[in-house]
């Protein structure tokens, strides 16, 4: 192994060894801690989610991803479901569907 990997390996042991140290320590309670561990991060990870929306700036790039994963695909649905349902509209309202045969009767 090389030194980097020896320091990294050393660190790991480190944090895994005070991990399991203060998870198992008895008298947690006295200090008002309640035996989990502090993770710095964790919180750095959470803060960054929460202010994201204070630090986006939009671009071409973000406005492309919107549109073609919210707006488009909204918008082709509700066409596609235009277009169905006046099919069957057409379709109710020139006898080619018995009464009896159609969906949605009481609406």
């Amino acid at each position: 192994m090389d030194a980097g990997a020896q320091e990294k390996v050393a660190r790991r042991a480190a944090l895994r060894n005070e991990y399991w140290r203060t998870m198992t320590n008895p008298h947690n309670h006295l200090r008002g801690e309640s035996g989990g561990v502090f993770d710095t991060g964790l919180a750095r990870f959470q803060a960054m989610r929460v202010s994201h929306f204070e630090h986006f700036k939009p671009t071409g790039r973000s406005f492309k991803i919107g549109l073609f994963t919210v707006v488009i695909p909204i918008f082709v649905y509700a066409k596609l479901m235009k277009h169905e349902r006046d099919q069957r509209e057409h379709q109710y309202r020139t006898g080619q569907v018995a009464y009896a045969d159609r969906r949605f009767k009481f609406i």
